[in-house]
């Protein structure tokens, strides 16, 4: 079969990660970069030109993309605040969308892109890497399998690190819908749904939440917590924050056992499954290149089969991100231009 041909819009840092990715996986291949500065776009292309591979085209037109018939779907890497526009432009155009995470900056936006996805019969995933990695996937057994950890009681988790105060920066900026739960937050939110499913979308809604938080200089959250209670008693607390170092883990603790998920958590390669009067047993699922590769598999096998949404990560599980989320900001007392 032809090579699956991605373009990518939105060449920042995260974006790099992506394009090793894609260049190193046999069948994929990186066509295009668009980017506002197109001198930026074009370094970038450069960057991951490949000797058996076309050189990326670049520039500044997101039309000009769009129209170009060899992209087979497009990733993207823009702030959070712009998704919404360049997803539904994707969309309208008939390309097949990998858009990072969060898919879009409130509940109102996924709604409405998820509606265009529906009835342009195009496929649109959040690029919730976390889900499609082999580890998670085989934690699976040990989430439900008979010799697994039980009925889950709590989970408990934290994402932090300490970044710089820059108003105009990407976290740190409310225009460019910044701050800590909508680019780290997500991951733990992720975390507890998994802990709580037997399938993708699936997560039951907390039955209580006790949100709070503290806001930076700019009106985002550089700090959040929440204690999430859902039916039959299963409890999650969560920390995460841009002004502190957290341990960055995950522990998912059940009648029979306990999960622990190490640093990253959310890029994790590495877990331990702790039961009482038996040995821990460990597993280790290294990457085949950075992690990325995965959610680039899976959005090819999608989009070749035809399927509008990933059975991993559907659209279902979006909007219920999306929602926690709102609730969440509400809650820490964060609010958008767009809102």
């Amino acid at each position: 079969m032809d090579r699956f041909s991605w373009a990518l819009v939105g060449p920042g840092r995260i974006a790099h990660r992506f394009a090793e990715a894609v260049q190193g996986t046999p069948g994929q291949q990186l066509v295009r970069v668009q980017g506002r500065d197109a001198a930026r776009a074009a370094a970038f292309a450069q960057q991951w030109a490949r000797p058996d591979r076309p050189t990326p085209r670049a520039g500044s037109s997101l039309a000009e993309l769009l129209a170009d018939p060899v992209v087979d779907a497009v990733y993207i890497a823009t702030p959070h605040a712009q998704h919404a526009a360049v997803i539904e432009a994707c969309l309208d155009a008939g390309k097949p969308v990998l858009c990072e995470k969060p898919l879009v900056a409130t509940a109102a936006q996924a709604e409405r892109v998820l509606a265009l996805a529906e009835r342009r019969g195009v496929f649109l995933m959040e690029a919730m890497w976390t889900r499609l990695l082999p580890l998670w996937q085989a934690m699976t057994a040990w989430r439900d399998g008979p010799d697994g950890i039980g009925e889950l009681r709590a989970v408990l988790g934290s994402f932090g690190y300490t970044t710089p105060y820059e108003p105009a920066g990407r976290v740190w900026n409310p225009a460019l819908a910044g701050g800590a739960l909508l680019d780290i937050g997500i991951y733990l939110f992720t975390a507890t749904r998994w802990a709580l499913e037997r399938a993708p979308g699936t997560a039951p809604e907390p039955q209580w939440r006790q949100v709070g938080g503290l806001l930076a200089p700019s009106g985002v959250d550089r700090r959040a917590w929440a204690t999430l209670g859902f039916a039959g008693g299963a409890v999650a607390q969560l920390v995460c924050g841009l002004d502190f170092e957290g341990d960055n883990t995950v522990q998912l603790m059940g009648e029979r056992g306990s999960i622990g998920v190490q640093n990253p958590f959310w890029g994790a390669t590495r877990a331990v499954l702790r039961r009482a009067h038996r040995p821990d047993e460990w597993l280790e699922q290294p990457f085949e290149i950075n992690g990325f590769e995965y959610q680039a598999r899976e959005t090819e096998r999608c989009v070749r089969a035809g399927l509008r949404e990933s059975p991993h990560m559907p659209w279902a599980e979006s909007l219920a991100l999306a929602r926690w989320l709102d609730a969440a900001r509400r809650d820490v007392g964060v609010a958008y231009p767009f809102d």
